[in-house]
């Protein structure tokens, strides 16, 4: 039997689950894990190959990431789950979320996309491999790790993400970016029946606006809100924000009548509510 994944695991209730991206990790949810475990089954886990899972080997498709994520669920005896992911691991909650819908009461899409290729990313993927094997883990971290924020190298939450992305093995920092090149959602999206949060940076550089677009626009029981002033990270440049529009999520706009399609919202710092 395999083992299971690695992961931080806290607090009781609901159990909600995170799923990091491309060159991240467990550690990039603290934030979430302390302020979301009073009410709720908090389980991040690391990616194979990524974070606490670098010696595992990588996954070269997006179902082969959903179904280790599924393992560990399995594992834990979670049968029924609030999901979140981030870029990435957005695309592979998509997968989790078609593949198992009726065990997913709830999904937050975040800065992610329908599409693995992610036109007008802020470099093609091929650009990105080619990178990573030329330059290595440590610098293809630290140069992608810029990208997740406004401020790039300045800005606070950089540190942090740049060390979680350097302890990715280079065998599955490469794979992952040919799981992402191959994967496409866009059909599954008639799937996607259960309440769902589409969560976007309006500085993102991975996912621009066309996508994320079509994300909300083509899912079941969509709901938009966008954070102004943040870009990848909006989780690490906008905490208080961010966690304002999971709590108003999880505890009211989830109870909609599937029929209602709620308007786009926008955060502002001034007035987040």
């Amino acid at each position: 039997m395999t083992t299971p994944l690695p992961h931080r695991r806290a607090g009781r209730g609901p159990a909600l689950v995170f799923v990091h991206g491309y060159l991240g990790g467990s550690a990039q949810w603290e934030a979430e894990i302390s302020r979301f475990s009073a009410d709720y089954d908090v389980i991040a886990p690391d990616l194979p190959g990524f974070g606490a899972a670098a010696d595992r080997p990588g996954c070269d498709r997006i179902e082969g990431f959903a179904q280790a994520v599924m393992n560990l669920l399995d594992h834990l005896d979670i049968d029924r789950f609030i999901l979140l992911g981030h870029s990435m691991g957005g695309m592979i909650a998509q997968e989790m979320a078609a593949r198992h819908a009726a065990r997913v009461n709830r999904l937050i899409l975040y800065g992610t996309g329908p599409l693995g290729a992610m036109p007008d990313r802020f470099e093609p993927i091929d650009v990105s491999r080619q990178r990573l094997e030329t330059d290595g883990v440590a610098d293809t971290a630290r140069r992608i790790s810029a990208t997740w924020f406004r401020k790039g190298e300045e800005a606070d939450g950089f540190p942090a993400v740049r060390d979680i992305g350097a302890q990715a093995s280079a065998s599955a920092a490469l794979a992952a970016l040919d799981a992402m090149a191959h994967w496409d959602g866009r059909s599954a999206l008639g799937r996607l029946t259960m309440p769902t949060l589409v969560l976007w940076g309006d500085s993102d550089r991975s996912y621009r606006w066309p996508q994320v677009e079509s994300l909300w626009r083509n899912l079941p029981v969509g709901e938009l809100s966008v954070i102004p002033g943040a870009a990848h990270a909006a989780h690490l440049e906008k905490p208080g924000i961010f966690h304002l529009v999971l709590d108003d999520f999880l505890a009211d706009r989830a109870n909609r009548p599937s029929a209602e399609r709620p308007a786009a919202r926008v955060l502002h710092p001034e007035s987040p509510s």
